[in-house]
């Protein structure tokens, strides 16, 4: 037992694991820092996302002891399990802001929708690993697209526009590395277009369609909708080269920036840290997806390259999207920073994507 644990560790990939702990490292101590601003209670939420990143850790070393290629055979049955979830919460969740999308469970809150991008990862990873992208690309799109269309509608109905969103772009990704044509392009795009603004007048609610029309609209007042905006881009130009020092950054701490432990996370890191912590963190990110990158071209395992592909595309888009949130570039649709911010459900889901990974990279890549 001793000498298969020891063979297992041996072939980890330790520059995959390093960024991501950096990460999780990173996220702990902004967390830690606003907390120190907003009295001992807010510790808690500190302490929650220990208890979750330490979590996530052993499930992380867990899966990436489980060989990738049982997924292969398993996928339907995590597919409709997935599904089903997301069905119950639309009647047992707990309401949080006009959504459900949250169960509670002994204190902690779970968000079923972190938990189906890693499903849908490998229900789309075997689709294309067992296909031909030259032979009937409609075919192709229109399944995958199915398999895709029916946990968005259900996030969705949440609603919860900026996971349902995620899903739909990492998605448009994939297939797009699988092989589109121009014109399959557009009729994405236009189809999209169309069910995005069914659900714009039809499921999403008022603050949701505020954060919108900010971002499309910003001449909107910052000191009305586009307040939080406004001061997230205050926080991070206000932190220079070095930063104000942890526990010292005004907008944070003095309760400027709303939802500073979750969405706007890259500004408290940006005012407290500065510069220098903004390109720490993205230095961590780009040495995590060069070293998957890495691996995709040594990998003689065409459902385990798209695992892989598929976690490098959903890790991008979410950072891309919370980064772009911070900066006013993209309007707030409440994706957190992946390994950073304040949610147990996202950081769970995140560790035990690169669990996934590290399997694939143990058990394929001398195959």
């Amino acid at each position: 037992m001793l000498h298969r644990l020891l063979s297992h560790f041996k072939q980890f990939d330790w520059a995959v694991f390093g960024p991501t702990i950096l990460l999780v490292g990173c996220g702990l101590t902004a967390i830690y820092s606003v907390a120190l601003g907003n009295g001992e209670v807010s510790l808690l939420n500190f302490y929650k996302q220990s208890i979750f990143a330490a979590a996530g850790l052993a499930l992380l070393f867990l899966f990436s002891a489980i060989d990738f290629h049982s997924f292969y055979s398993w996928h339907l049955w995590l597919y409709w399990i997935g599904i089903v979830i997301l069905i119950l919460v639309l009647f047992f969740g707990v309401p949080v802001r006009g959504t459900r999308s949250w169960f509670e469970l002994l204190g902690f809150s779970l968000q079923p929708s972190e938990f189906i991008k890693i499903i849908l990862i490998i229900c789309l990873a075997r689709y294309f690993s067992s296909a031909s992208y030259k032979v009937d690309q409609l075919k192709h799109l229109a399944r995958t697209g199915l398999l895709v269309l029916i946990p968005s509608a259900l996030i969705l109905w949440q609603p919860d526009f900026g996971s349902a969103m995620v899903i739909f772009t990492f998605w448009l990704s994939l297939v797009a590395i699988f092989g589109l044509s121009h014109k399959q392009i557009l009729v994405i795009i236009l189809i999209s277009l169309f069910f995005f603004a069914v659900s714009f007048f039809v499921l999403l609610k008022d603050y949701q369609k505020e954060r919108i029309m900010t971002f499309l609209n910003p001449s909107i007042s910052s000191l009305d909708k586009g307040y939080n905006v406004a001061q997230a881009i205050i926080a991070i130009g206000s932190g220079g080269v070095a930063g104000k020092g942890l526990g010292f950054g005004s907008q944070s701490q003095l309760k400027f920036l709303p939802e500073s432990q979750t969405d706007f996370i890259f500004a408290v890191i940006g005012e407290e840290l500065g510069f220098l912590g903004i390109l720490f963190i993205m230095a961590c990110f780009a040495a995590l997806f060069f070293r998957l990158l890495y691996w995709v071209t040594r990998i003689n395992n065409n459902f385990g390259l798209y695992i892989i592909l598929g976690a490098v595309c959903l890790l991008f888009i979410e950072m891309v999207v919370n980064v772009g949130m911070n900066m006013g570039l993209l309007p707030v649709v409440g994706i957190t920073l992946p390994f950073v911010s304040y949610g147990g459900s996202s950081l769970l889901a995140s560790l035990i994507l690169i669990g996934v990974v590290e399997s694939v990279i143990i058990h394929a890549r001398h195959n």
